[in-house]
């Protein structure tokens, strides 16, 4: 997957980003960040806090919802919905390494078009998510199918 991932005008998905980067976005007209890191996971060379600082200095949103795919559940990415839902437009959404964040936006992105889990899935490879975690491709599916009544 590349670092950024255009889902439509409203959304972009990626991977950490720098200071620089996020300086570079606000400049590009990006209105809000939601980052989905832990605070301390591996490689994190800013901090949520400080994240927040930077995007706030930069006149953008921002909104920390930790995803920990152990403690993923429906309600997080219910949460998630919302807080894309209420984020001023366009956004960048951004994990670690941009899968985390490419699958919450997909999911968002499947229940609002009447997709089934599997139609996610297929979609979300031809747009060129490398789902190679189990665990991620069955919470995929299975919250798509229970909220599209598919399941």
């Amino acid at each position: 997957m590349p670092d950024r991932m255009k889902i439509s005008e409203q959304i972009t998905v990626g991977a950490q980003p720098s200071e620089a980067e996020l300086k570079a976005m606000s400049q590009d007209g990006i209105a809000s960040i939601i980052n989905l890191r832990t605070d301390g996971e591996d490689m994190q060379p800013i901090s949520p806090q400080a994240e927040a600082d930077l995007a706030r200095q930069y006149e953008m949103q921002y909104q920390s919802l930790p995803v920990s795919m152990s403690d993923a559940d429906a309600s997080l990415v219910d949460q998630f919905r919302k807080t894309l839902a209420d984020a001023k437009k366009p956004v960048f959404v951004h994990c670690k390494l941009g899968k985390r964040a490419g699958a919450f936006v997909m999911m968002h992105q499947a229940v609002e078009a009447g997709w089934s889990g599997e139609q996610t899935l297929k979609k979300a490879e031809e747009m060129g998510f490398e789902c190679d975690n189990e665990k991620l491709e069955s919470f995929v599916k299975d919250y798509v199918d229970q909220k599209a009544g598919k399941g």
